[in-house]
């Protein structure tokens, strides 16, 4: 993988190492991202016949991820599915706990997180095609874990699982990759300008 792309001052950081360093800046990221996630959650759109909304919440994820990096993206992501699992209601559609079919996603969210964070450490997010590999990758790692999931909680076939929690949302996945394929790229050249 080149990195002739990348400027060698800003080798192995992710946008959010940009600010100046302290755990007080950790934290503020970590609380800030899980909260973004929440947030964004509450984007939802029913989709008929299926217990999983299109929500804003996966396109979150990925970018607390990448912005953060893999240990804060995690870090965020878990303090995210804790809050939700105590009963804060800012899943999906406010949702809360561990028993909504969708919460198998929100696990994916975890790794998906992490490993679209080590991504762009390496340069993952700064072209238009790197983003969209890590955005794809980490689309596909959040089903892989919630699928099956969806499949296990609803007591639905794996393919009614992959109707109803997969192929739906592809287009708008394939929209949320775009988005990101334009942010985050656009974020680099402009703070290699300064």
């Amino acid at each position: 993988m080149s990195t002739a792309a990348v400027p060698a001052r800003r080798s192995g950081q992710v946008l959010a190492d940009l600010i100046p360093s302290s755990r007080v800046r950790d934290v503020a990221l970590v609380a800030g991202g899980a909260v973004l996630t929440g947030v964004a959650a509450q984007i939802a759109v029913p989709v008929p016949g299926s217990p999983v909304p299109v929500t804003g919440q996966t396109f979150a994820a990925l970018l607390v991820g990448t912005t953060l990096g893999a240990r804060r993206g995690l870090l965020s992501l878990a303090l995210y599915a804790l809050v939700g699992m105590a009963g804060v209601p800012w899943f999906a559609e406010g949702g809360s706990g561990t028993g909504a079919p969708s919460f198998g996603y929100v696990l994916g969210m975890l790794l998906a997180a992490t490993v679209v964070g080590a991504l762009a450490r390496r340069g993952g997010d700064r072209s238009t095609l790197r983003t969209a590999g890590t955005m794809l990758l980490g689309e596909a790692i959040i089903y892989a874990v919630g699928v099956p999931y969806l499949a296990v909680a609803a007591d639905m076939s794996l393919t009614a699982a992959i109707a109803a929690g997969l192929t739906p949302f592809l287009i708008g996945d394939a929209l949320k990759a775009a988005l990101a394929m334009g942010v985050l790229p656009t974020a680099w050249k402009l703070i290699d300008k300064r």
